[in-house]
């Protein structure tokens, strides 16, 4: 554990706020788009977190509407196009993607904080790291990467391949770390099965997940320790931010990064903070990313944050049970609100279930949700739709169908899974 993970209160928001005047001075007279949005802000001014808290709020509408008016990178940059060495976009699943740069500086600031989501997850220079993911436009592992390579591991690439090549790579290789999201380390337990392979008696012995709030799930998260023989750690980050967050050796919740961040979680109705343990939106301003800077970022991802000295001895501010959903996937039925990620917590809790989508229609005038769940083979269909069921309504007072469907017939997922499906 570094110095700055275990600063007191005081110590940390002096450190933030120095950082965040002197950044502000310099994109104020360099950067369009800020220079636009802190017309009249003197950064000498920014003295307390509440001054902090009167700048604007900065959401992706905005930086995607700049980037269409301004294409193809915007108007939020603080340098000329020559001190950028790297480019890297949003899925574009809700709208147009959104292209974010890097400059060598902020590059390898992003694996100066993957290094310490290694060292939570107790990952050293002696590992072996297998990556599963693809390599594409989308930033995902691609510093994680380069900070193994800091770190003095052993970095595999795992892009292009099958699920069965990288099963055997992970084996062959002898890799000691997997790196891909929950869904897909379920999808690699899968394929495991179907061929044969004993994955929970390689040489595995930590998962890093990133993507979905899946390894903060105790129910997905022990599914995949139990598949693999080891420990699943959550990872959380956002393209436009950074790397936000890592769970520790306790795992009950994420550390927000708050060396790196200031961090604020708001009702995202009024804007007001909310106390430890209630649900708000988190916000966040990047402090170490000032060639294309986000400042009071509306992330959009509900948590609970819970504020003091975790048993790791850290005192970044926990968010309980990881990223718990986006506030634009909440699912309202029968007056019932709530995120896919409680349904997936009940519905992983039965092993016969391989793999579920949730739908939702319109009936009547009213939402109403179909949960599809992919049983095993020899499972008994109906007795286990009706036990989900049941489990649903007893936990989440939650009325819905539930309908059993045949083997292979939901799609898999190597990324970011998207199991919600909405009917108009």
């Amino acid at each position: 554990m570094s110095d700055e993970e275990s600063l007191s209160a005081e110590e940390r928001l002096a450190k933030q706020l120095a950082r965040l005047r002197a950044g502000i001075g310099d994109i104020i007279t360099t950067n369009a788009f800020y220079r636009r949005k802190l017309a009249g802000v003197d950064p000498r001014s920014i003295r307390r977190l509440d001054d902090v808290r009167a700048l604007p709020f900065t959401t992706k509408r905005e930086l995607v509407d700049d980037q269409l008016a301004s294409p193809p990178f915007g108007t939020n940059l603080t340098y000329p196009l020559s001190r950028y060495v790297r480019v890297h976009q949003t899925s574009g699943t809700t709208g147009a993607p959104l292209r974010v740069l890097d400059t060598a500086e902020s590059w390898a600031w992003w694996a100066r904080l993957w290094r310490g989501v290694y060292r939570a997850a107790g990952v050293t220079a002696e590992d072996r790291l297998y990556f599963c993911f693809g390599f594409g436009p989308f930033v995902g592992f691609w510093s994680a990467f380069d900070a193994a390579r800091d770190l003095g591991a052993l970095a595999i690439s795992g892009g292009g391949q099958s699920t069965a090549e990288r099963l055997r790579g992970i084996r062959e290789l002898g890799a000691t770390v997997v790196l891909c999201t929950p869904t897909y380390a379920l999808r690699l337990a899968e394929v495991a099965r179907a061929e044969g392979i004993d994955l929970a008696g390689s040489s595995v012995r930590v998962t890093l997940h990133a993507g979905e709030p899946g390894a903060s799930i105790p129910a997905t998260r022990a599914r995949i320790e139990e598949a693999f023989g080891a420990r699943a750690f959550d990872h959380t980050g956002l393209t436009e931010v950074g790397a936000t967050g890592f769970s520790c050796v306790a795992r009950d919740s994420v550390h927000l990064i708050e060396s790196e961040y200031v961090v604020e979680v708001l009702d995202p109705t009024s804007g007001v903070p909310v106390d430890d343990g209630e649900e708000g939106e988190l916000v966040l301003t990047n402090l170490g990313r000032w060639g294309w800077p986000v400042l009071r970022y509306r992330t959009g991802d509900r948590v609970r944050p819970l504020h003091g000295t975790c048993s790791c001895g850290r005192t970044f501010v926990r968010v309980v049970g990881g990223i718990l959903g986006r506030v634009d996937d909440m699912v309202t039925v029968r007056g019932v609100n709530v995120f896919p990620s409680a349904l997936e917590s009940i519905v992983r809790r039965f092993p016969e279930v391989e793999e579920f989508q949730l739908e939702v229609y319109r009936d009547r005038g009213m939402d109403e949700l179909r949960v599809r769940v992919e049983l095993r083979d020899g499972a008994d269909r109906d007795t286990l739709a009706t036990r989900i069921r049941e489990r649903l309504h007893a936990d989440l007072s939650l009325r819905c169908s539930v309908e059993a469907v045949a083997t292979g017939s939901l799609p898999r997922f190597e990324s970011k899974a998207r199991r919600l499906v909405r009917h108009t």
